[in-house]
């Protein structure tokens, strides 16, 4: 296949109105993790469109959650490669109703257009791209599409690591970072929920009879906070606190969900281990306490990834465009997965947004075609067979 990374640039932003169209039907679609229905929605348009690309599909209904999508094409050369991308988004059903797609200028919004709703249209044209010009380089490309990543992929993570073990790279279509940063290390993240089993009673009647839950997790706040440090990449937030029955009700009942965020495994696990033991400990022994949760993403680092990134950046100043490499970041994804597991894995690769999961959540348009060109080249790259 002759390539030519600028010509590609120059074909896929011949072809923006058509990723634009694509690109508004999906982010008009409610299609948060609890959306089922919305999602399997946005795996229909996929469905359909990897498809007319050649794919061979595996959709797999979830007891769970919305359906996974795995879409395999065989080709003949070497190298086998795993897309990751997700069709769930953070934004909660009805959301399209008071902030639908809409265009500015050079730039697109609307709920889920950079995470990551523009990253799948970007890599469906450039797919779409390297087939018609012959690509057939790759021994396999295999699209996997996540129904329930905004929730950490609790469902799909076992399904997510057997594809990777499957695969010799991995490409992951997070949107680009501000500035056109792409990511080749996270942190790890974890999960927990903290409940408090006390006694009811009414405070002015029996107040001595109670246990209150809510007093046995309160103290706990500050200790669980504490492990933070933000600017060595730690941070444990109780993010929800709910309890209590009535006003004059000594609280029979406590919940705290707890996040925590490490840059490396090593901090996660002396921050589990400090959370399990303040969330052991009982100041009334007439409280029980039930920890649950765990380590949800483990840490990857930028051991394997290397030779991903520096094609990146080859092809970037190819194409005269912004790239570089961003600081472990404490957000994770499912390229977590696949990185820990030892495949080389490059993250962020669609287009550049702008406040992610934010009410102004944008992507540049141009990014489209600029980050598809990237992504074409990477694709050829992958062997190291093929100049830029």
């Amino acid at each position: 296949m002759n390539f030519d990374v600028r010509e590609c640039r120059t074909t896929l932003a011949q072809q923006l109105p058509e990723m634009t169209h694509t690109l508004e039907r999906l982010v008009n679609i409610d299609s948060g993790s609890y959306c089922v229905e919305g999602v399997n929605r946005v795996v229909d348009i996929m469905e359909a469109e990897l498809r007319t690309l050649g794919f061979t599909i595996d959709r797999r209904p979830m007891p769970a959650c919305a359906d996974q999508l795995v879409a395999t094409r065989t080709l003949s050369g070497t190298g086998r490669l795993l897309i990751l991308g997700h069709a769930d988004t953070v934004w909660p059903e009805g959301t399209v109703a008071e902030w639908p797609f809409s265009i500015e200028g050079d730039r697109a919004t609307g709920p889920g257009v950079g995470d990551m709703k523009g990253g799948l249209v970007m890599a469906l044209s450039s797919l779409r791209y390297l087939f018609a010009n012959g690509f057939d380089e790759l021994a396999s490309i295999t699209f996997f599409l996540v129904p329930d990543e905004e929730l950490g992929s609790v469902h799909s993570r076992p399904a997510i690591e057997a594809a990777a073990q499957e695969a010799d790279f991995v490409l992951v279509l997070e949107p680009g970072r501000p500035g056109g940063g792409i990511v080749t290390a996270r942190g790890a993240l974890g999960a927990f929920q903290l409940c408090a089993h006390g006694r009811s009673a009414h405070c002015a009647v029996n107040y001595a009879k109670g246990a209150s839950a809510i007093r046995e997790l309160a103290v706990k706040v500050e200790p669980l906070e504490a492990l933070s440090d933000p600017e060595h990449g730690a941070v444990v937030n109780v993010g929800m606190f709910h309890g209590g029955a009535a006003r004059q009700v000594v609280p029979p009942e406590a919940r705290m969900d707890i996040d925590l965020r490490a840059r490396t495994q090593a901090q996660a696990d002396a921050m589990i281990a400090e959370i399990r033991r303040i969330g052991a400990e009982r100041r009334n022994e007439g409280v029980a306490l039930d920890l649950r949760g765990g380590l949800t993403r483990p840490a990857f680092t930028d051991a394997h990834n290397g030779p991903l990134r520096d094609i990146a950046l080859d092809l970037a100043a190819h194409l005269d465009i912004p790239l570089f490499e961003v600081p472990p970041t404490g957000g994770g994804s499912d390229g977590n997965f696949s990185a820990a597991l030892g495949i080389p894995t490059l993250d962020a690769l669609g287009p550049v947004c702008e406040n992610i999961c934010a009410r102004d959540e944008s992507i540049s348009l141009a990014s489209l075609a600029e980050r598809g060109a990237l992504f074409c080249g990477l694709i050829l790259q992958l062997n190291n067979t093929r100049k830029i």
